[in-house]
């Protein structure tokens, strides 16, 4: 780098200045791990969730039982708990009013309920509204389960095409949106490249030709600001394993905006989304307001780790998350065009910041056996086919020094003296 400073003291400057710096020691350290770069894969445990997890087990399970769905407690009777925690993250990473959105099912079955309930809503409005719009390099549970919804409801899926380094733009949905289209179905972050999509403009120019909006948040809910009231989004689905650290397989949220929440119906009707679930009459009468998006019995057990984080991130406040996220990516691609861009390694992620989410994608033809070797000398970020690697830091966990130091591990395996 230019000037007298090293590298590794430009770090230890950023993490000398790092406002959320003590954060990382609500973390459970991982012994053996040089450095963690896939928070955007698998957030760390935050070290209270197991405090909590023990007390949730022992206390309001062990003491109060079937009681707990019912009677109140610390944080409401459980039969509330998919609104309440849904408030809350709604509140901390959502930009959104309460009462839209709740914690129910996987990213998969949520996007189907709404992807489903958006298509079938435009269709009866207008039966000729029956393409589906999308990213052809879409995560793939994006792209099957838009496959699915088409071929069950008679309708097609436009597929729109991009750099592999960057993502959908405003100009391209408003050229393939029309009178025929139902539903847009967008990543407002790019899972591979990690293009952040202007989601206000998308959704101007679906709501335009009269088509709804889905918005996949699994690469930004927890790492980017979100205004999804401010931005009329329709429909939208995220996970919380990733930057909000709920922990493997935690449940995923839905958000659908309060003017909708009469007029879109989802397709699984279960027990629990009933506007009365204990008369277990005959017929199915859907619960008021979001309330009626649950549909089995909710996930409280796995909503206790998230609980524990959604406390740090209201503790950092996501502006500041963001701000460092910036700091922390734009940090990486400095040291891979030092380190790395001399050994044939390239950025398929934007630099602009602005286009930028919280991740960054590098590629080099080989990297599949790199990932391995970097994985027995403890760094470990993520991989993804065709020879990528993901560098995921997260904000409230991530040092730069622990950027630097994983990072230095790759450049020392690229340049032979680590092999």
């Amino acid at each position: 780098m230019t000037g007298t400073r090293t590298w590794a003291e430009r770090a230890a400057d950023l993490d000398a200045a790092d406002p959320l710096a003590a954060l990382r020691d609500r973390f459970l350290p991982a012994p053996g791990v040089v450095a963690y770069l896939d928070g955007n894969s698998l957030g760390r445990p935050v070290a209270d969730a197991a405090n909590r997890l023990g007390e949730f087990v022992h206390h309001a399970w062990g003491q109060r039982l079937i009681r707990g769905w019912t009677e109140d407690g610390p944080d409401g009777p459980w039969m509330d708990w998919p609104q309440r925690v849904g408030d809350r993250i709604a509140a901390l990473a959502l930009g959104a009013a309460p009462g839209q959105t709740v914690l129910a099912d996987s990213t998969t079955v949520l996007l189907y309920k709404l992807a489903r309930a958006a298509v079938d809503a435009a269709t009866a409005a207008d039966p000729a509204r029956r393409v589906i719009v999308t990213f052809a390099d879409d995560f793939p549970t994006d792209r099957y389960i838009v496959d699915a919804i088409a071929a069950e409801r008679g309708g097609t899926v436009r597929r729109l095409d991009a750099d592999i380094a960057a993502g959908v733009t405003p100009d391209q949905i408003g050229g393939a949106v029309g009178p025929d289209t139902a539903l847009v179905l967008i990543s407002h972050v790019a899972y591979r490249s990690g293009w952040l999509a202007d989601a206000p403009s998308i959704v101007a120019a679906a709501h335009d030709a009269g088509a709804y909006v889905l918005l996949d948040l699994c690469h930004s809910a927890g790492s980017v600001p979100l205004a999804l009231d401010e931005w009329g989004v329709d429909l939208a689905v995220g996970c919380t394993y990733k930057f909000l650290n709920g922990g493997p397989g935690s449940p995923a949220f839905a958000y659908l905006r309060r003017d909708l929440h009469d007029r879109l119906r989802q397709p699984i009707q279960g027990w629990m989304g009933h506007a009365e679930p204990f008369t277990m009459g005959p017929g199915y009468v859907p619960a008021a307001g979001i309330r009626h998006l649950v549909s089995g019995t909710p996930p409280i057990l796995a909503a206790v780790p998230l609980l524990a984080s959604l406390d740090l991130l209201e503790q950092a406040g996501i502006t500041a998350v963001r701000t460092k996220s910036l700091a922390l990516t734009g940090y990486a691609l400095d040291l891979v065009d030092a380190w790395l861009v001399p050994h044939g390694v390239r950025v398929i992620s934007p630099r602009e910041p602005e286009r930028r989410g919280g991740h960054i994608t590098i590629h080099r033809p080989g990297f599949r056996d790199v990932v391995d070797q970097l994985w027995a000398r403890g760094v470990l970020p993520d991989y993804r086919e065709p020879d990528a690697i993901r560098i995921g830091p997260a904000p409230l966990s991530t040092s730069f020094t622990e950027l630097h130091d994983g990072l230095a591990v790759l450049r020392d395996i690229l340049e032979g003296r680590i092999g």
